[in-house]
């Protein structure tokens, strides 16, 4: 194998042993590899038959939900992998067929010789034995683009895409699609097979990434307040109940809500963990009386606190680590996230999930540990933050507000991650902390105080609600009347983990953030060059210390 999609990055620069530091296997890590290969010709031919007005679901379906399974920790499932790939050739046969009838085109098409760079895949790759897959996937893995910098650049458009097809299919799920969104991933996967573009249009099209990135964000963020409604500034209980309890976690909130409905008078409560600590903000969970609360903290402690919780543990999304036996009876995984040997609940044909066996079993389990006491307040999405439009430029005129700054992204379990917690510690007390993601679970829990009422930690949601971070400035951009966002009193300090704040990144980029600081590492799959590029026009710098960070950011 041969993987450095994530922050964890062996060395921070590849994992390439029998297993990633993520805990993937070796035998996964080349089925991902497969299949990232078979996406990438169905978007060429699906590009090829948009073009001819030819109607490409099967093939937006299958890149979507394959690019998603891809993320970091979403799925370990060598047999989930091994049935996406042989769906992903069908679906490519039957796009490419799609393509051919509507051009005329009744030849049958050789993959051998060059053409096997272009519009379709080796299906040879496929047809071997199980154990011939590592070499298989080596000719169309990470390292067999030769150029370093366009390998860069291709992964960091892949990475890019990873994430915009997680927040394309949480839209989905909820009704909201945007056409251009699939349009552009099947441009961009088959652009990855073309060896005649240079650094050049390849960067064009990652910036690119970047501005589709900002558009499938806000058709996600109009699909979770049209469902849900607009977040609350929320107080969020972080204790326990007396009864058992089922523990959420990823970032799906359609199967949130399916569970709630579908346990509301089982006598058992519902807690989110880690990503799912936003659904609290939305009015439309609040209705339900078994809603308890929120257990615990980011993703990467979750083998301490779901062995603590007791109870039964639904993993939605990514963010799964491998299963410790002494929860391994109580997990279930649905949609895109799996793991061996671990039970996956499926939707039916309309998309219902029958959630009954999991809160049978939570009714014969015992209630949660208490692992801490209180509440965590958030909320602060961008129509909240308009709200206080008022407060926050009066407090910015009269200097009680500095600066803010946005602290957005993933966490890690790195020791070095204690940087973001030192660094928000140690912020003048005239600045305030905008973030989202799990970053926050560094210093959401601090007593960080306020600033004439307004909480110096404002938390807009998950991950993707970085896009509210991005509302929020420009808006500001506009109450003062400036040109350059830029001109305004932010600075960005983020934190990256996987693939998701990789297109959150892009598309600060694409809005014209500049001067962006990333840690805890910059990333492993950015060649000296791009890193250049990167640096030069955006100004893109890695973290220092605490203090030469603040003395550089906030001044």
């Amino acid at each position: 194998m041969f993987c450095y999609q994530c922050q964890e990055a062996m060395g921070n620069k590849g994992c390439n042993a029998a297993k990633g530091m993520c805990g993937k296997e070796a035998a996964t890590s080349d089925l991902q590899d497969l299949l990232i290969h078979t996406l990438k010709g169905i978007g060429a031919w699906a590009f090829e038959a948009r073009a001819l007005g030819v109607q490409t679901a099967e093939a937006d379906a299958a890149v979507m939900d394959g690019l998603f399974a891809t993320i970091t920790n979403a799925n370990f499932d060598d047999a989930y992998f091994t049935r996406k790939v042989g769906e992903a050739l069908r679906t490519r046969d039957l796009t490419r067929d799609k393509a051919k009838q509507a051009r005329g085109d009744t030849k049958d098409v050789s993959c051998a010789g060059s053409e096997k760079t272009l519009l379709c895949t080796d299906a040879a790759l496929w047809t071997s034995a199980p154990q011939d897959y590592a070499s298989k996937a080596s000719q169309v893995g990470v390292l067999a683009t030769e150029n370093e910098d366009v390998r860069s650049l291709r992964e960091l458009l892949i990475y890019g895409l990873k994430g915009m097809a997680a927040y394309a299919h949480h839209a989905a799920v909820l009704g909201v699609r945007d056409d251009t969104v699939f349009a552009f991933m099947h441009k961009a996967l088959m652009s990855t097979l073309d060896d005649s573009l240079d650094a050049g249009q390849l960067t064009a099209l990652v910036l690119e990434c970047g501005s589709v990135g900002v558009a499938v964000m806000a058709a996600l963020d109009s699909a979770n307040t049209g469902a849900y409604g607009k977040p609350e500034i929320t107080k969020v209980n972080i204790g326990v109940g007396s009864r058992p309890g089922i523990l959420v976690s990823g970032h799906d909130l359609k199967d949130l809500e399916m569970l709630l409905e579908q346990s509301k008078d089982s006598g058992v409560d519902i807690y989110t963990h880690s990503e799912m600590l936003p659904a609290h903000y939305y009015p439309a969970f609040k209705k339900y009386q078994n809603f308890f609360g929120n257990y615990g903290n980011a993703w990467w402690k979750q083998r301490d606190e779901f062995e603590k919780f007791n109870g039964v543990i639904l993993m939605t999304t990514n963010c799964i680590v491998p299963v410790d036996k002494s929860y391994a009876e109580r997990i279930y995984t649905t949609g895109v996230a799996g793991y061996p040997g671990v039970t996956h609940i499926e939707a039916d044909a309309k998309g219902y999930k029958d959630f009954s066996k999991l809160i049978a079993q939570a009714k014969t389990c015992k209630p949660p540990v208490e692992i801490e006491t209180g509440s965590i307040t958030g909320g602060f999405a961008h129509d909240q933050v308009a709200a206080l439009a008022g407060p926050v430029s009066e407090a910015i005129k009269n200097g009680s507000i500095r600066k803010f700054v946005v602290m957005a992204g993933c966490d890690g379990r790195q020791k070095g991650r204690d940087y973001f917690s030192d660094f928000a510690k140690a912020l003048p007390q005239d600045t305030v902390i905008l973030t989202a993601g799990c970053a926050k679970y560094r210093y959401n829990k601090l007593d960080l105080g306020d600033i004439g009422g307004i909480p110096r930690v404002l938390d807009a949601g998950q991950c993707n609600d970085s896009y509210s971070l991005a509302v929020t400035a420009l808006m500001l951009k506009e109450a003062f009347g400036l040109t350059d966002v830029n001109e305004l009193p932010i600075a960005f300090n983020l934190a990256w983990y996987e693939q998701k704040a990789v297109l959150v990144l892009l598309a600060l980029l694409s809005l014209g953030f500049k001067n962006i600081h990333l840690g805890p590492t910059i990333p492993a799959f950015l060649s000296p060059a791009v890193v250049d590029v990167l640096v030069k026009n955006f100004g893109i710098a890695g973290i220092g210390t605490v203090e030469d960070d603040i003395a550089q950011l906030v001044g």
